[in-house]
């Protein structure tokens, strides 16, 4: 007689405002203060930091710490609207060789306890537990400790029978939370949240919930089937309907080649492509200057070079251009990404801007990407 299945347990750790706490390692005055990484920039000496309000340029804020984000400084806002809300902010420059140094320690701890992960990023993994003889709570205080052991950081985890309910539960007690989603806990936990609570449910998706009454993941979950097929379609109808019924049966992925690779933002305006100038040409050097760490960090390069808009009116646009070789570095995504936009009539506003590379190969080992300045177009 063969034994039962074992009920899946995936878990979701990320790491608690990731950038923000490894510089709050090494300056750890700061703790408790309001601190914004962003732009470029000297590091400070002898702990004379640059405040949000002395800073002149055209930057995007990377992240904040939490005493920040209570002040309403948030990712990829404007450096000088940021420097209103907190003009007191400290002001630090980004360092994504220590991030990269970090992740690595923290994704090693816990392979040391629960091998089975799929990497989601610089400061998030998931991981299967469901072999381990464990309980939930004892892993995931075994998997906090080996993270602050080996790094000095904290996280927040998430357990569930699947990877949607533990991102979304990973978030709930944040930061360094432990959330255990188990029976009744759908009810009870994810159905009060907001829809937009949901991976995949973005702003447009959540507008026009919002417009057919429905703004719970429960609300949701309770929709006649046809009234959202009617509005969106039979595909997204049912996918939306077996997220709010906490339905994932995505496995966790130990190893993947990606076909591409895209940094995207959605604006927290609409932005005018030649008022707005500045700022977009900020956002698009950043995204260039982000996917060219990732791919440095996933070890390859790619021959198509894309670009995705989304306008006021929702329209998506897309376009693309194939190189006669692979590229990595930022100045030549920026480079072939420029070509792309001057393909795609800049009439309206901007909501979204994203930037993607594709055909990837293995990168070569000692290409180095350097450093460069990039306008909008």
């Amino acid at each position: 007689m063969s034994a039962e299945p074992s009920v899946r347990r995936i878990a979701h750790l990320d790491m608690d405002a990731f950038y923000a706490s490894v510089e709050l390692l090494r300056h750890p005055g700061l703790r408790g203060l309001p601190v914004v990484i962003g732009g470029g920039g000297s590091r400070p000496e002898d702990g004379e930091y640059l405040r949000l309000r002395d800073y002149v340029g055209r930057g995007v804020i990377t992240t904040a710490t939490y005493e920040a984000r209570a002040l309403g400084v948030h990712s990829a806002m404007g450096m000088m609207k940021a420097a209103r809300l907190a003009p007191d902010a400290v002001l630090l420059p980004v360092d994504f060789p220590a991030y990269r140094h970090y992740s690595r320690l923290f994704k090693a701890a816990v392979a040391s306890i629960a091998p089975c992960i799929e990497d989601r990023g610089i400061d998030e993994i998931y991981i299967d537990l469901t072999d381990l003889p464990q309980d939930s709570a004892e892993l995931a205080r075994a998997l906090k400790q080996a993270v602050r052991g080996a790094t000095g950081l904290s996280c927040s985890i998430g357990i569930s029978p699947n990877k949607l309910l533990s991102k979304i539960a990973s978030d709930l007690d944040k930061p360094d939370g432990i959330t255990l989603i188990g029976p009744g806990d759908l009810e009870r936990r994810i159905w009060p949240l907001p829809a937009s609570k949901v991976n995949g449910i973005g702003p447009k998706a959540t507008r026009k919930l919002q417009e057919l009454g429905i703004e719970t993941v429960g609300q949701l979950a309770q929709t006649a089937p046809a009234l959202l097929q009617r509005h969106f379609g039979l595909g997204t109808a049912q996918w939306l309907l077996d997220v709010a019924h906490g339905i994932d049966d995505r496995p966790v992925v130990t190893q993947s080649e990606p076909k591409s690779i895209s940094r995207e933002t959605t604006f927290e305006r609409d932005l005018h492509v030649r008022r707005d100038r500045p700022l977009l040409s900020q956002i698009f050097r950043d995204l260039c200057e982000r996917l060219a760490q990732d791919l440095a960090r996933k070890g390859v390069r790619g021959a198509t070079v894309g670009i995705k808009l989304r306008f006021d009116d929702f329209q998506v646009v897309t376009r693309d251009l194939t190189l006669d070789a692979a590229v990595g570095d930022a100045e030549a995504i920026h480079r072939a990404a420029g070509q792309c936009l001057k393909r795609v009539p800049l009439e309206r506003r901007l909501r979204l801007l994203g930037v993607r590379v594709s055909k990837l190969e293995p990168a070569v080992a000692d290409e180095r990407p350097q450093p460069v300045q990039l306008d909008l177009y």
